[in-house]
């Protein structure tokens, strides 16, 4: 089975319904991409599909044919740089397994949005967890990546 992920078409051999996150970790080597509870509900495993939110755990190899899925490795252009840059100055990690999580559900929201709420982030990181408590931390680092984003668009303009 052929998947298009971080923009190179890996050849794979997977059944169709294997979990996405598992071809990524065990059949790509791509362990950004966490295991959590393996039901959808921590958040651990989100990845960007078609630039949408999905938890990897719960989209099958068969679900994403003909889909780009994008992991944190995958992660670039100004809206990673700024997002990577932020959660460094803040220093977000605490512990750190759900960070690259976070960071994708940001990227995702910023590729969209970047002058977003506090309202805005909680929503397009509410299916994110953080054991460590890191919320604070990751809002202030949205809007501090926002904010560059913002800067660079009126330099440009």
């Amino acid at each position: 089975m052929k998947i298009n992920v971080n923009g190179t078409v890996h050849e794979v051999r997977a059944p169709a319904e294997m979990p996405l996150l598992w071809v990524l970790r065990d059949r790509l080597d791509l362990t950004g991409t966490k295991f959590g509870c393996g039901h959808g509900v921590c958040g651990g495993c989100m990845v960007s599909i078609d630039g949408a939110q999905e938890h990897a755990c719960q989209v099958t190899c068969g679900d994403i044919a003909g889909k780009a899925v994008t992991t944190i490795e995958g992660l670039h252009g100004p809206v990673a740089e700024a997002l990577f840059s932020a959660w460094e100055a803040i220093d977000v990690s605490q512990c750190g397994f759900c960070q690259p999580a976070q960071i994708m559900s940001a990227s995702i929201l910023l590729a969209h949005n970047i002058d977003p709420t506090d309202d805005d982030i909680d929503e397009a990181l509410k299916h994110n967890l953080c054991r460590c408590g890191t919320y604070g931390r990751i809002r202030q680092a949205v809007h501090r990546a926002a904010g560059v984003l913002r800067a660079a668009e009126l330099a440009v303009a």
